[in-house]
C-alpha cells in the first residue's frame, strides 16, 4: 500500500483502536500506519493501554449501583459519576483519548506516565460518588491539610485555591502511590461536578501539560522536580483545561 494521499487524522487513529473507523477509510489508515512508525507505535501503546484497563475495570462494568447510593441519589444532587460509568470512561480512557500521553517504545509495559494516571483515575472513580466519606481532612482545615500531606509525601503540598472558578475545595486524604505517598484533593462546583488533584513521585520527563478525555471522563497530566500531577474530572474538555491551567500555575509558584 501506498501513504493515502487524505492525510489520516487523531481522531482517526482513535477509531482505528476502537474499531469504530468506516470500512472505506481503513485500508488508508493501516497504509499510513506502515509509513509513519511513530503513529504505529502510539496506537499499539493505546491498545496496550486499553487491554490493561480492561484488565483492572471490567469486572466492574457488571457490579450493581450500591442500594445506599441509589436512596442517596434521590434527595442529593446530581453526580456524573457511577461505578459503572466511570470504569466504562477508564476503559474508554485508553483508546479514546490518550493522544499525546503514551510514551513510544512501551508496548509490553506501563510507562510512568501510565501508572500514575492509572492510579489517580482509579482514586478518581473510587471517591467521587461518595457523598458522607469522600475525604479524611475536610476543606475548612485547608493549612493542616497542607502542613500534613507535606510532612508526609515528602514535597511541598498545595490545596490549590479554585474559587475563582467554582470550585470549593471538600478537602483531602493520603493515598499510596506508585513510587511512596501521594495527596489526593477533591473540589466541588456548585453543579455537582467534581475534580480531584492527585500528586505522587514519578521519573517522568516531562513539564509539559498533556491531556485526555473520553466520553464521560478528562485527565490533565504534567510533572515537575519529580512529582507527577493528575487533574481529573468531567469530560468537557475546556473546563478540564481551566482547572488544570488554574492548579498548574499555583504550583509553578510553589518555591515562590
Amino acid at each position: 500500500m501506498t501513504d493515502p494521499k487524505i492525510p489520516v487524522t487523531e481522531d482517526e487513529l482513535h477509531a482505528y483502536v476502537d474499531n469504530e473507523l468506516p470500512a472505506e477509510r481503513r485500508g488508508d489508515v493501516e497504509a499510513w500506519l506502515t509509513a509513519h512508525p511513530d503513529d504505529g507505535e502510539r496506537v499499539q501503546s493505546w491498545r496496550t493501554m486499553a487491554e490493561m484497563l480492561h484488565a483492572r475495570y471490567d469486572s466492574v462494568l457488571d457490579e450493581a449501583v450500591p442500594k445506599r447510593l441509589e436512596i442517596e441519589q434521590l434527595v442529593q444532587r446530581p453526580r456524573r459519576w457511577l461505578y459503572g460509568a466511570a470504569a466504562a470512561a477508564l476503559v474508554a480512557f485508553a483508546a479514546g483519548g490518550s493522544a499525546g500521553w503514551i510514551a513510544h517504545g512501551q508496548a509490553s509495559t506501563p510507562s510512568a506516565i501510565q501508572t500514575l494516571t492509572l492510579e489517580a483515575m482509579d482514586a478518581h472513580k473510587l471517591y467521587v460518588v461518595e457523598v458522607r466519606h469522600p475525604v479524611e481532612v475536610p476543606g475548612s482545615e485547608r493549612a493542616h491539610l497542607q502542613q500534613w500531606l507535606t510532612k508526609r509525601c515528602g514535597w511541598i503540598v498545595r490545596a490549590p485555591e479554585l474559587d475563582g472558578s467554582g470550585l470549593k475545595l471538600i478537602g483531602g486524604r493520603l493515598l499510596p502511590g506508585p513510587n511512596g505517598p501521594a495527596s489526593f484533593m477533591m473540589y466541588e462546583g456548585p453543579s455537582g461536578e467534581r475534580f480531584t488533584f492527585y500528586a505522587a513521585k514519578a521519573k517522568v520527563d516531562t513539564a509539559q501539560m498533556r491531556f485526555t478525555t473520553a466520553e464521560n471522563s478528562g485527565a490533565v497530566f504534567w510533572s515537575d522536580d519529580g512529582v507527577g500531577y493528575v487533574v481529573s474530572g468531567p469530560a468537557d474538555k475546556e473546563r478540564l483545561k481551566q482547572v488544570a491551567r488554574l492548579i498548574y500555575d499555583q504550583m509553578d509558584k510553589k518555591s515562590g
